[in-house]
């Protein structure tokens, strides 16, 4: 369940932090105080989507964060099968989110949003207000059957839409291999012709580069000479002023006034040490220019290669990996044109065999759903009467496609009829907004008795309700939180009452700021919110005494549901 939740600068919030307890958490408040943004930053923490202005203004982040402590067996090893680190059965899950990116965190690692998500469809189910807006769409009734039949599924869905995508990728496949043969001759001879291209072009790994380097070299090969050349009349003998003749003549001038002064001889072995390397590096420069090659047919030899080289590269992928890469396709494509009968002959018997498979399958989940729809038409028919839809008529019909989807050959549509007499229709035809509520509620209040999620989020699920029917959404929603947590937020008085844990949000107003805040009300003070709701602007004393019978009322309704 949701422990703790903690929130800092966003939208209108400064900073809240707020402890959920078991059973039923209820936030009741004034319109726009903030009630919405509270089971927002919620979402928003699980992966929601962020809005521009959602950081507080004049701040540069806000931060979400969500403990949750781990229920039961089955959402820790889902929790696991994400690869999460459990700390003491607990996940700490915070987003941190900046202008212009988010930092997501579970348990101290960084997660993608998708992960988000994934962990969120295992610890909790938010109703936001318009949820109920999605049981106008026949997807959403598959899903909300997939999700009661998943257990007896055991997989099946998830091997059918596996089954799916390759039945499609092997259809296309034959489209676009299935051709004329006057077609196929053409592709066939295409094909030939660029595998024979990049075949004699026979790139090496490295040969560009290598070339490259050469055709700078010989393509400045006379100023390499000239410039050699001139270096080596400075440096060589035979010169006006060269430096090996200067070199020479200090020598022997040198030697000769060794004669006069032993300590002079030092000066003449370091320059005789001189002299020979510059006498070296003559001859390695003067080797060098011997055997430079100035011919000018090798040059064009080296950049014909280039050319060819960087043709191929640019029409068939730009490195000569891809290009070989492409060319392994061209030859196994060529190799299935060489044998085009006996490769549509084996793609047509691969495409029987997956289509047997999806029969096979889609026959098998069709029989589950329409068993568990069975049993789920049953179970949300008895829940909606609770609902105070007293002469309903719900019926999940399932019926068969045409064609093949990645769902089977099912479609299927809730249909209800709310009055005696009255035909079956579609859920989007014959129910109201307030009705749309109703079921869902039902239908949230089916799942919740058979899945592993432990924390159920109303948001505002008492729109367009009222009187007997307000009393027996409260009185369902407290028969969920006797066994999973709920948290909801109400306008209802009756909705408030049933509360385990009574939260107050407020709106703080001063000369130049705004700001939410939240805080648990104890049994005293819930009576007072109670009376505010029920009251209005004047609270009299005989509003109280209503409020503190109805708080009362409500508390031997809970123990008696929960019994």
């Amino acid at each position: 369940m949701l422990i703790n939740l903690h929130v800092k600068n966003l939208a209108i919030i400064d900073e809240v932090e707020v402890d959920f307890s078991e059973g039923m958490n209820v936030l009741t408040g004034e319109t726009g105080a903030g009630k919405s943004i509270i089971i927002g930053s919620i979402n928003l923490a699980l992966g929601g989507k962020v809005s521009k202005d959602i950081i507080r203004k004049g701040k540069e982040s806000a931060l979400v964060e969500l403990l949750f402590s781990i229920e039961s067996d089955a959402q820790r090893d889902a929790i696991k099968e994400l690869g999460i680190d459990l700390d003491d059965d607990s996940i700490l899950i915070s987003r941190k989110l900046t202008r212009g990116r988010s930092i997501n965190r579970v348990n101290g690692e960084s997660v993608t949003l998708s992960m988000l998500k994934e962990i969120a469809a295992v610890l909790i189910d938010i109703h936001g207000q318009n949820e109920q807006q999605s049981l106008l769409h026949k997807s959403k009734h598959m899903e909300i059957v997939d999700r009661y039949a998943k257990d007896m599924m055991k997989g099946k869905d998830d091997k059918l839409a596996e089954s799916y995508r390759k039945y499609k990728e092997l259809l296309a496949k034959k489209d676009s291999s299935d051709m004329s043969e006057e077609e196929r001759l053409r592709d066939e001879a295409f094909v030939r012709y660029e595998l024979d291209e990049i075949k004699d072009a026979a790139l090496v790994h490295g040969e560009e580069e290598r070339l490259a380097e050469e055709y700078k070299k010989l393509s400045n090969a006379s100023s390499i000479a000239e410039g050699l050349g001139e270096i080596y009349s400075m440096t060589g003998s035979g010169g006006s002023q060269s430096v090996s003749d200067s070199l020479g003549y200090s020598l022997r001038i040198i030697n000769k006034l060794c004669e006069y002064d032993d300590e002079i001889g030092q000066f003449a072995s370091q320059l005789s040490d001189i002299d020979e390397l510059v006498s070296d590096f003559n001859r390695e420069i003067s080797d060098f220019i011997d055997g430079m090659e100035l011919s000018g047919e090798r040059l064009d030899e080296v950049e014909k290669r280039l050319d060819r080289i960087r043709n191929i590269k640019a029409k068939y992928g730009g490195t000569t990996e891809k290009v070989n890469e492409y060319a392994k396709e061209l030859q196994e494509k060529l190799d299935r044109y060489q044998v085009y009968e006996e490769y549509q002959k084996e793609l047509d018997e691969k495409i029987e065999k997956e289509l047997s498979k999806l029969k096979k399958l889609s026959e098998e989940v069709s029989a589950v759903r329409k068993k568990c729809a069975k049993v789920l038409e049953k179970k949300i028919t008895d829940a909606l009467i609770e609902l105070n839809f007293l002469q309903v008529n719900f019926k999940i019909e399932v019926r068969p496609l045409e064609e093949y989807t990645v769902n089977g050959i099912d479609e299927i549509e809730f249909m209800i009829s709310t009055n005696p007499g009255e035909d079956m229709k579609p859920i989007g035809q014959a129910a109201s907004g307030g009705e749309l509520s109703r079921i869902m509620l039902a239908v949230k209040a089916v799942l919740a008795e058979h899945d592993e999620i432990s924390t159920l989020i109303f948001d505002e699920i008492d729109v367009g309700i009222s009187g007997r029917t307000a009393q027996k959404v409260a009185e369902k929603m407290a028969l969920i939180a006797g066994s999973h947590q709920v948290i909801c937020i109400s306008h209802l008085a009756q909705i408030a009452a049933m509360a385990d844990a009574h939260y107050l949000i407020e709106k703080n107003n001063d000369d130049n700021h705004t700001s939410t805040d939240i805080k648990l009300l104890s049994d005293e003070k819930s009576v007072d919110e109670l009376a505010r709701i029920l009251g209005g602007v004047q609270i009299t004393d005989a509003v109280i005494e209503s409020a503190k019978e109805m708080k009362l009322l409500a508390g031997d309704v809970k123990k008696k549901i929960r019994q």
